[in-house]
């Protein structure tokens, strides 16, 4: 391998150690990357901080390390954004959790609203939240985190505007007057919410409104579903986060 791969594998590890990681993990290492004995590995736990390893034993369908040394630097924003997506179209969403991650998002939630062109059932939304999870996994490794998003379950729109908790609350709202960011004290947790392909119906924007949400609006032109979520997340992070 050219560089240290990084690998997220969830435990509590210790500098010394040795640690055999999962199929999946083992399967990546030996199938995709090709990686061989001695090889340095960058190994994940998400709570925060990295162990530098390299491998000692390599076998057909298992691979295990050695954890070298434990460095806590951290990557995250000072910014801590919970994003509410409208449920989109396979890689809609599947693009939007990606850059988001990039983006630095703590937590997505998938809101089923009324406009929402999917519908899952219990079996499938818990299939669906598995994949998303794992997309997650994937581009928060690729972009030098060692924290993952996480990646709820879909909820209904009343669910995730009842349930936003407290901090500042954003409604991307292109047919109504933007909040001015600048007149808005720095918040440390933010809620963002955001429409599917159709945008949210004039009851739901009400809803949020009375809820507490405040319109932000980012110019003359409608935005996609997938672009309007990481222009605003990007704004913000530029705004009151670790971008700029």
């Amino acid at each position: 391998m050219s560089s240290a791969a990084r690998i997220f594998q969830p435990d509590i590890f210790s500098p010394g150690s040795e640690v055999t990681l999962n199929s999946e993990n083992s399967h990546y290492l030996i199938s995709v990357l090709r990686a061989r004995l001695g090889d340095a590995v960058v190994l994940i736990n998400g709570m925060g901080g990295e162990f530098s390893a390299h491998i000692i034993d390599l076998q057909r369908r298992s691979v295990t390390l050695l954890l070298d040394s434990y460095c806590a630097t951290e990557r995250e924003s000072p910014l801590a954004i919970t994003l509410l997506q409208g449920l989109s179209k396979g890689e809609k969403m599947d693009f939007t959790i990606q850059k988001s991650c990039e983006l630095g998002v703590q937590r997505i939630i998938p809101v089923i609203t009324e406009r929402s062109v999917v519908r899952l059932d219990a079996k499938r939304e818990e299939k669906r939240q598995q994949h998303w999870q794992g997309v997650a996994i994937a581009a928060s490794l690729q972009c030098g985190r060692n924290r993952i998003a996480a990646v709820d379950l879909p909820i209904s729109f009343k669910e995730a505007v009842a349930n936003s908790g407290d901090g500042l609350k954003l409604l991307l709202s292109p047919h109504h007057a933007g909040t001015a960011l600048g007149s808005v004290t720095k918040p440390q947790h933010l809620t963002l919410l955001i429409g599917p392909e159709g945008g949210l119906t004039a009851d739901e924007i009400s809803s949020a409104t009375a809820a507490g949400y405040l319109p932000l609006n980012l110019g003359s032109r409608i935005l996609r579903t997938e672009t309007a979520a990481l222009v605003a997340m990007a704004i913000l992070q530029w705004q009151w986060g670790d971008l700029g």
